[in-house]
């Protein structure tokens, strides 16, 4: 079995559980499987803590991110540990450009018409905001194709983003140095499917499969995203051996 460990990192509205059908499948394989807990208060914030626990792995890491999880790997992502990428419905920024920019040279998609936006206290200066998805929505616009007991419960147990998230640029694009790969959900209704598809071209990913599947793929079709991690760990299991 490979030593890398492979890192699963959420996205917004959602939290480490939404990860929980490919963790267990990682596990029952064999593999080390660590999943943080993201803060979503700021790109660069949740990029910078997220490299923190990176770099204290012993070994090589690969990195995979769902969602605005996509954004914070192609920061994290930079450190020296880290040997992959997997983009999983995700956002594969360039540096210097923000969420909110990647996602404006496209059609908006579902969501932009279910957020509810909340002021929230922070020491010492203006209050912050955070973004969230309409609970009544949330079902159809970010979890659809997932049993609606299950949505239901997601929607009420949402982990909101900061505004701030949306608007702070990229320092760094990972993609740049580290070889990736992508799943694009083609029945996205959270993220225009062209960002993702866009996002994934513009990064050179060795590898991108598209899979008819909701925002949520790794809840709804956990088989399909294993299978790209596991091919992600063996091809550079395989660079290992080559550059050993």
């Amino acid at each position: 079995m490979s030593d890398i460990t492979v890192v699963l990192i959420h996205g917004a509205f959602a939290d480490a559980a939404s990860w929980a059908p490919v963790t267990r499948k990682l596990l029952d394989k064999g593999h080390k499987v660590l999943v943080p807990s993201v803060p979503n208060r700021s790109l660069l914030g949740d990029s910078a803590y997220i490299r923190s626990i990176v770099e204290k792995i012993d070994g090589p890491v690969l990195l995979a991110g769902h969602s605005y999880g996509g954004a914070v790997i192609t920061v994290a992502g930079a450190a020296d540990n880290v040997v992959g990428l997997v983009y999983v419905s995700g956002y594969a920024l360039a540096e210097g450009e923000s969420l909110g920019e990647l996602q404006g040279r496209f059609p908006d998609s579902d969501l932009g018409a279910n957020l509810v936006y909340t002021p929230f206290p922070t020491d010492g200066a203006e209050d912050g905001t955070d973004v969230s998805v309409k609970i009544d929505a949330f079902p159809a616009v970010f979890a659809g194709g997932i049993p609606l007991e299950t949505a239901e419960v997601l929607a009420v147990s949402q982990r909101p983003l900061a505004a701030l998230a949306f608007s702070e640029t990229a320092p760094v694009a990972a993609w740049k140095t580290k070889p990736g790969w992508g799943i694009v959900s083609s029945a996205d209704h959270t993220i225009n499917p062209d960002v993702e598809r866009f996002g994934y071209e513009r990064a050179g990913l060795r590898s991108v499969v598209e899979v008819d599947a909701p925002h949520l793929v790794m809840i709804a079709q956990p088989d399909a995203v294993v299978a790209v991690i596991e091919e992600a760990v063996a091809d550079l299991s395989v660079s290992e051996k080559t550059s050993a």
